[in-house]
């Protein structure tokens, strides 16, 4: 401790790429209190800082500043004299701004590194100010500003050009439209989202691996975060756009629905009624056949008082073995009604 009996605070920057043995130097400062250590890392600290240090701190994760937090970051740089740029006479276009906070990723240093190069590329104007636009923005990041809006009609229609064109089976138009989201700084567990639903509405059972193709790319652009989850989306994309696709089990659910909302509510049959409520209710028969007792595993018997086909699969890919399987249970239980 210094002489004037105030703790010393060691900070210590990217402490990940100290090694095992520089790390375990600390720990008999860190557990006698001589030293308060503060670690910055970019990496997990379960993996790359030593079970006792991490065991004897405070781990904080610190999550990327949001858009507008960064904007009104470099609003208050641009009119704070002391620390900032406010002794300059800097017009700065709102566009300018939310096209530099947009870019750097939640990174606040990036972007006020950005809005410095900006003001220092740009030569005054004849009334002596720096007017910063946003071809002056594109320029100090090097990035093209997208005409995207993520609340209006660009974010609208660009999802929707996106899921049509796996719908139909283009996969350049598809990967087209993926890119220019993801470079608009679209929220990629957003898009994510949308693969999984396509999976099941646009290709359904014509390929049943879609769905898990899709749900384990939005699992892992979680895990893996960005830029890297760019490719899982992009593979995630590409499969699902070359897919056979069918709609058949989107239109049954809807059919079944409307007939529901229509007033066609059919009471579950008691022989398929919970096996805990007939041992209460001693009245009611069993009837039920376990279709295991049977050979190739069916018995022809009513799940429905009145019965309706909803599911029509198609002749594409899976769907085409599941309509040949379909057709065998029917013709079994036309033989069994008709059986003497």
């Amino acid at each position: 401790k210094m002489s004037s009996g105030r703790g010393t605070i060691l900070f210590i920057d990217e402490i990940h790429r100290f090694n095992k043995a520089q790390q375990d130097v600390l720990l008999p400062y860190v557990e006698d209190g001589s030293i308060t250590l503060i670690g910055a890392t970019t990496h997990n600290p379960q993996m790359f800082v030593n079970t006792p240090l991490t065991s004897r701190s405070l781990v904080f994760q610190l999550k990327p500043v949001s858009e507008d937090d960064i904007l009104a970051l470099l609003k208050r740089a641009l009119t704070d004299k002391e620390r900032g740029l406010g002794g300059r006479n800097i017009v700065a276009d709102e566009a300018a701004l939310a096209h530099i906070a947009m870019i750097c990723e939640g990174d606040a240093r990036k972007a006020l590194n950005a809005l410095e190069i900006a003001v220092l590329s740009t030569p005054a104007g004849t009334e002596g100010s720096h007017h910063i636009t946003v071809e002056a923005a594109q320029e100090c990041v090097q990035h093209k500003v997208i005409e995207y809006d993520k609340d209006e009609e660009g974010h609208y229609n660009t999802i929707s050009a996106f899921i049509k064109s796996i719908r139909g089976s283009d996969p350049h138009a598809a990967i087209y439209w993926l890119a220019k989201m993801l470079v608009a700084g679209e929220d990629p567990r957003f898009i994510a989202r949308r693969i999984v639903n396509s999976a099941s509405e646009d290709i359904g059972n014509a390929d049943p691996r879609a769905l898990s193709v899709a749900v384990a790319a939005m699992q892992a652009v979680e895990f893996i975060g960005m830029p890297e989850g760019r490719i899982t989306l992009a593979q995630a994309t590409t499969y699902l756009a070359t897919a056979p696709k069918s709609n058949a089990a989107y239109l049954a659910e809807a059919e079944a629905e409307a007939d529901i909302n229509a007033g066609r509510v059919m009471e579950v049959p008691e022989h398929l009624r919970n096996v805990h409520v007939k041992a209460v209710d001693k009245d009611l028969g069993d009837g039920y056949q376990y279709p295991h007792d049977f050979d190739n595993h069916y018995v022809a018997q009513d799940y429905i008082p009145v019965s309706k086909v909803y599911y029509k699969p198609s002749n594409m890919g899976y769907e085409e073995t599941i309509a040949k399987r379909l057709a065998w249970w029917e013709e079994q239980k036309r033989k069994t009604e008709t059986a003497p």
